[in-house]
């Protein structure tokens, strides 16, 4: 049965028009994750310079080109009197505001949700903040390493030897922006039912919070906080980090079934008879040992060649990839997770693909991060103004 193919419909997001107020990493993965889907973003930055440029140099670094794909540019000085002013004027032409300050900063600069929704009822006001818009540490300043201390993420992180132990990548910052952008969507599609706007506000703090599962849910059932995960899972055995010849892979033989198949493919038939590996329990109590002796079978070869057979007889496995190796992998390319576009200082920008693709209206990724207000006089004029008064502006150096 051929299923027809019909051209594929605007993102799902296109025609929303999002005035992002955002630095550093949290907001920014927000609003280009919004962009990625079809919104029209329009970055404000500051006439001062852009964050994250390289000593000396005016070229962008890898943290500012990861996260602000898809959007446009404008320098606009909205600390100043006439720049608040034309931040006013500009609102009523978006549908989204998202910043990730402090709590009190776009208040003390009379551009808080209260203010704004009172100008703009329809407006979706995003904010994203260190530890959230109220309680004790509402006004401290967070980043996300503090966040993964504070959040208990990094006590469940590591091995005993070394302790907690941050991710390697920020992920507090990273989920921040997901959760923003889910909650940004949830607005309009409520909009969509009242017509009217409203705030939406997460935090670096709630974000990992909120995912650590079953992690926190065997504290709620024991009452003992649950010490560092380490390399394997802590509720089933084998199933964790091994290493071969050459390299680290992991397995997951997380039924008794893929046990079997496992004891087998490596030779080791007498594992499935031997008391310490009967059933789970055993294994799980007797895991050092175990963990030992498959690490002493693998040894003898690849991890490319133990990858290819254990997957062969059913049980999960895979290698564990540096970011070269990642980049090159046959099924990440085929799901489209590189992508490369021209950009104008670097000859070619890379970034990751799209992680949700939908079959009638997907994402696109067709447009490089922006330089710096790129788009100012673009912008404005969409807004309305002639370009007698954008001269103005730049001439008073409010753009």
């Amino acid at each position: 049965m051929s299923v027809e193919r019909r051209p594929a419909a605007p993102p799902p997001l296109a025609g929303l028009k999002v005035l992002d107020l955002t630095r550093f990493l949290a907001g920014p993965f927000c609003t280009m994750l919004l962009a990625d889907y079809g919104a029209d973003v329009v970055k404000v930055e500051s006439r001062r310079g852009r964050e994250f440029r390289v000593p000396g140099s005016e070229r962008d670094t890898y943290f500012f080109l990861s996260s602000n794909r898809g959007k446009r540019s404008i320098t606009l000085d909205y600390r100043s009197a006439p720049g608040r002013a034309l931040l006013v004027r500009m609102l009523p032409h978006f549908d989204v505001l998202v910043e990730n300050f402090r709590p009190d900063v776009m208040e003390q600069l009379g551009l808080g949700s209260e203010a704004l929704l009172r100008r703009n009822p329809r407006l979706i006001y995003c904010g994203i903040s260190g530890f959230g818009a109220d309680g004790p540490y509402r006004d401290r300043p967070g980043f996300d390493q503090i966040a993964q201390g504070m959040s208990g993420f990094m006590s469940v992180t590591g091995v005993e030897a070394t302790g907690p132990t941050r991710a390697g990548i920020a992920i507090a910052d990273l989920l921040a922006g997901i959760f923003a952008a889910h909650g940004v969507q949830l607005a309009l599609l409520a909009r969509e039912r009242t017509g009217r706007g409203q705030v939406v506000h997460t935090s670096l703090l709630e974000a990992l919070t909120a995912i650590l599962s079953w992690s926190a849910g065997m504290y709620f059932e024991s009452g003992q906080a649950p010490g560092p995960a380490g390399h394997h899972h802590p509720l089933s055995s084998p199933y964790g980090r091994f290493k071969a010849r050459d390299g680290y892979l992991n397995i997951a033989a997380g039924t008794p079934s893929m046990w079997e198949k496992l004891a087998r493919t490596l030779g080791r038939d007498d594992w499935i008879r031997d008391p310490r590996f009967a059933d789970p329990a055993a294994r799980l109590l007797h895991r050092d040992a175990l963990s030992a002796e498959i690490d002493a079978v693998l040894a003898a070869g690849s991890v490319a060649d133990w990858v290819e057979r254990i997957n062969a007889a059913g049980v999960p496995c895979g290698p564990v990839l540096d970011m070269a190796q990642v980049f090159a992998d046959a099924q990440v390319l085929a799901r489209g997770m590189l992508v490369e576009l021209e950009h104008p200082e670097l000859g070619t920008y890379r970034t990751t693909g799209l992680p949700v693709k939908l079959s009638a209206s997907p994402g696109r990724i067709e447009r490089r991060p922006p330089l710096l207000g790129e788009h100012t006089d673009d912008i404005l004029a969409e807004c309305g103004l002639s370009k007698r008064e954008i001269d103005r502006l730049r001439r008073d150096a409010v753009i």
